[in-house]
């Protein structure tokens, strides 16, 4: 099956910077990622998300769609070309090496971010406790250097703000959460991919055939899989470029809160364990 024109490659270009910047060394206990679809995360950060569980963390992948519009064929069946596309991603998120994905079943190509997605959305933060997450820049309708940021991509990435700021942390927002044990928690960080202002890159390089493997996963969407794989390895070498390494994924960054120190993690983590509200892996679906 044919892929429609993709302006995924076109966020983060550099122009007129030509300076070698540090890398960013920060890295997340836990991390959670959430895009609108299905080969969405291994188009964006799955060298970053690779990475750092390589070096430790635990991450967890959200889907808000299926998926279930992303062909070429009217005729085709879009609940098969979901459960296809539900099933290309379990295998991509076993290569990345991620504990999970939740697949939200939002319709493909009308995805709204409401308040129904946002409870959807708070309550996998609530669970899995992410230090950072990841999703798009909700800011980019245009891409530097071309193309339009699909709607989807708009609303998941502006879902997700609004789910970690000021809903997650809110014990008042969506309030039965919390009575059924989902304590408010505080996401650290917000790292914004495909943005048009990146301000922090990081090194992918011993990751990147690992993204190019996870994005082999993903049958259904690629007609020309070698020339997918030829420019995502250029765009990593040319953001890798900016901090001196092979390869490099870039994100504009907000930090929502400071690191917590070791005493007073030792006292949130007590604390949490004290009342039932510990990190507990979601169930994948």
């Amino acid at each position: 099956m044919m892929v429609r024109s993709d302006n995924r490659f076109e966020g983060e270009r550099s122009e007129g910077m030509s300076e070698t910047i540090e890398s960013n060394s920060w890295r997340p206990a836990r991390f959670m990622v959430i895009v609108g679809h299905p080969d969405d995360a291994d188009f964006g950060p799955a060298g970053t998300a690779a990475a750092w569980i390589q070096a430790g963390s635990e991450g967890w992948l959200v889907c808000c769609t299926s998926g279930d519009a992303g062909g070429e064929d009217p005729d085709l069946d879009p609940l098969e070309l979901a459960l296809a596309r539900e099933e290309e991603q379990r295998e991509a998120a076993a290569v990345v090496g991620y504990e999970g994905v939740t697949f939200l079943h939002q319709p493909d190509g009308n995805l709204a971010n409401d308040l129904p997605l946002r409870e959807m959305l708070v309550r996998e933060i609530r669970t899995f406790r992410p230090d950072a997450v990841i999703c798009g820049d909700p800011e980019v309708v245009i891409h530097t250097g071309g193309g339009v940021n699909h709607t989807d991509h708009r609303a998941a990435a502006m879902a997700a703000v609004d789910a970690v700021y000021p809903a997650a942390r809110n014990p008042m927002a969506f309030p039965w959460l919390a009575r059924n044990g989902l304590a408010a928690h505080r996401v650290r960080r917000i790292f914004l991919m495909w943005s048009n202002t990146p301000d922090t890159w990081i090194d992918v390089s011993p990751t990147a055939e690992r993204k190019i493997e996870a994005l082999r996963c993903h049958a259904s969407q690629l007609h020309d899989p070698e020339a997918v794989f030829t420019r995502v390895r250029s765009r990593l070498a040319e953001q890798g470029a900016r901090i001196g390494s092979a390869a490099a994924e870039a994100y504009r960054v907000v930090v929502l809160d400071p690191d917590p120190t070791s005493e007073t993690a030792d006292v949130a983590e007590g604390m949490a364990e004290a009342s039932g509200k510990a990190a507990r892996t979601p169930t994948a679906r």
